[in-house]
């Protein structure tokens, strides 16, 4: 072992825990590839308290690895072999809540078959363990890391789940929380009670001075009903244990019910060292580290985006890969380009962060390209990010569980000639159906009016005009709202990454209007996206492929079919921007070894007619059409693109 690592005393102590040489040989390969980079992060964070924190950390590895799974040891060599399983064009999200798709744990494993069938090989159940009772952030306030929601199962079913999925060839994502915990959970109740150990878990200050020094730079998550960062609780003592009771400030980020934790407390990682571990173990494959953006506070920022975050991702990233090297962990950071690519990796952490992050901005300039129909924002936007490392992907997504904020760059609006602000206000107007024509059916999220800020609750059917056409009961209507969601869908399969698929989009579900006659979801209207499966639909549009909903169904499950069968689609390539001779077309290449791919979408209602020069200097005189399987002679004048037509061309002799 490096000496920089472990001593000769400490190395053969550790072997001692060994009954198979065989184990012990790979631990000891594993930590000699990530133990530098574990104790270098550690160093850089904790400074002379990292070297302890290392042993205490060994302890935790020791102990999952001598209790990991067989199978889920067989498929960390697998992905050893294959390092590049997250990256393939054979990967597909579906994204649901449990209990809204399926009732339970056990109802989800009865409907694994119809994941299967869909193309699905990646399944992001939202908030499962167990948290507070009543309001709890749609499950992001966990008061127990290590049980499930009673009301959906047991962890022997997470499990069960887990092993069904993977038997499909399916990886179970969860979400792990990291910047806080619930009010109720454990070490929240023992800081409460005055134990010093918990109290430094958290941020806690018993007057307002530096909660006020704080919140000058700080910006506000939920403006509408929770106000500032700062929580007062009567309950905080000052001292040792058993002295609680005299009240104090406790940092909240988020809701008053979610206590911000103190990452400065080399004790707090530990604590999720063992907790990813224990989920790993569990056949969890996928973490989706939740609020990671803001897990380091520093005083006169917006303690968002710290160095000290990624160092502390690269370390639990670490540990993860020397016990379960299967395991990936995904970044749930909505922040600019210039602060996303480093979830994903810069410099000496280059690849060595993230394995995955949302790629947010595209998801956004999707729906400005459409309500404006221009896609010249989206270029600009889409170019000011910088390459990410060849070993990460991205994951993009149309609709999710949250509100859509509209990330529009004042900078990138300036070069195209319009006003961010002006565009996020018509924007927020579109979407809301205020503006004039708006195809939209949305409601407004927590406006500010501080900063006209209003974000937009909806669902992808209903945002893009279906609910209204199916209203109206017009076909030319209808027909056009079924092409904007399947060209959404198309750019985000064909983009290069994991592509989404937020559940009941497969089946153009649209806002559910009674969301608030649940009184816990009544004040937080983004639950009108988060309908229940609608199970008899499902069987409907399999039967009847001619509805509207049908049609979105079997568009979807075609384009799955062919991103599957395109090796131009591996993440490890980048999709680059081609200046279109028209705004209403985004053009995109990808470079592949096997050729280029030139993809095409016309984000209008309008017949679009390209001049054919354009695709051919990409591609030559002639051109294959992988979505519908045509051919294209280049030596034309013109190509027409009908309204919301996307084409994926490669030259012929690549398909052979």
């Amino acid at each position: 072992m490096p000496s920089s690592l472990l001593t000769t005393e400490q190395a053969q102590r550790l072997r001692l825990a060994f009954d198979d040489d065989r184990d012990a040989e790979t631990f000891f390969l594993r930590l000699e590839r990530y133990g530098p980079e574990l104790l270098d992060s550690l160093r850089a964070v904790y400074l002379e308290r990292a070297d302890g924190l290392l042993e205490r950390l060994l302890e935790i590895m020791l102990h999952a690895y001598h209790t990991r799974p067989a199978d889920l040891r067989r498929l960390d060599e697998a992905r050893l072999l294959s390092p590049d399983w997250l990256q393939s064009p054979n990967m597909v999200g579906y994204v649901a809540y449990a209990d809204r798709f399926a009732g339970t744990l056990r109802g989800v494993q009865e409907h694994v078959e119809y994941l299967d069938t869909l193309g699905v090989t990646y399944l992001h159940l939202m908030p499962l363990l167990r948290p507070r009772e009543g309001q709890n952030d749609g499950g992001y306030a966990v008061a127990d890391y290590r049980s499930v929601r009673p009301d959906l199962g047991t962890m022997d079913d997470l499990s069960a789940l887990a092993r069904d999925l993977r038997g499909r060839g399916i990886s179970l994502v969860l979400d792990l929380v990291l910047n806080h915990v619930a009010r109720e959970h454990e070490w929240a109740e023992k800081a409460r009670a005055g134990e010093d150990r918990y109290r430094d878990y958290f941020h806690l200050f018993a007057d307002r001075v530096l909660p006020d020094a704080y919140e000058a730079t700080l910006p506000e998550v939920f403006p509408d009903f929770a106000p500032g960062n700062f929580t007062w609780d009567p309950e905080l003592g000052e001292g040792h244990a058993g002295e609680g009771g005299t009240g104090g400030w406790v940092w909240t980020t988020f809701n008053t019910y979610q206590w911000d934790l103190n990452w400065g407390n080399p004790d707090v990682l530990a604590e999720f060292v063992d907790i990813i571990l224990n989920l790993a173990n569990r056949g969890v494959e996928v973490f989706r580290l939740d609020a990671i953006a803001f897990m380091w506070k520093r005083l006169g920022t917006d303690s968002q985006n710290q160095p000290e975050v990624h160092h502390l991702t690269r370390a639990l990233r670490a540990a993860a890969r020397i016990v379960a090297p299967a395991v990936a962990f995904k970044a749930e950071a909505i922040v600019g380009p210039g602060d996303l690519i480093h979830y994903l990796g810069t410099g000496t952490h280059h690849g060595r962060v993230s394995d995955m992050a949302y790629h947010n901005s595209l998801m956004v300039q999707l729906w400005s390209s459409l309500a404006s129909r221009d896609t010249r924002l989206m270029e600009e936007a889409l170019r000011a990010f910088a390459p990410k490392p060849t070993n990460t992907t991205w994951g993009m997504y149309v609709r999710c569980h949250d509100d859509i904020g509209w990330a529009i760059s004042d900078t990138d609006a300036a070069r195209v000639g319009i006003s961010g602000p002006g565009h996020r206000a018509f924007l927020s107007d579109f979407y809301s159906g205020e503006f004039p024509g708006s195809f939209a059916r949305g409601l407004v999220f927590q406006f500010n009016p501080a900063t006209g800020d209003r974000r937009i609750s909806g669902s992808a059917a209903s945002l893009a005009g279906l609910e209204t056409a199916l209203e109206g009961g017009d076909e030319a209507l209808i027909r056009l709202a079924v092409g904007r969601l399947l060209l959404l869908h198309t750019v985000i399969l064909g983009f290069g990454g994991v592509p989404l698929l937020y559940m009941g989009d497969e089946l153009a579900l649209t806002n559910d209007d009674g969301y608030a006659d649940t009184l816990e979801h009544a004040a937080d209207n983004r639950w009108v996206h988060r309908p229940r499966m609608d199970w008899a639909l499902a069987q409907e549009v399999r039967d009847h492929p001619d509805t509207p909903a049908g049609q979105v169904n079997a568009g979807l499950r075609w384009r799955i079919a062919v991103r599957k069968g395109l090796p131009h689609l591996h993440a490890s390539i980048e999709s680059r921007v081609i200046a279109s001779p028209d705004p209403r077309v985004l053009m995109l290449r990808r470079d592949h070894p096997l050729g280029a791919l030139l993809e095409v979408y016309n984000f209008s209602e309008e017949r679009v007619v390209l001049p054919a020069y354009v695709l051919r200097g990409h591609l030559g005189d002639d051109a294959h059409d992988a979505l519908s399987r045509s051919a294209f002679h280049l030596t034309r004048p013109t190509v027409t693109l009908d309204p919301y037509r996307a084409l994926w061309l490669t030259a012929p002799e690549v398909n052979a």
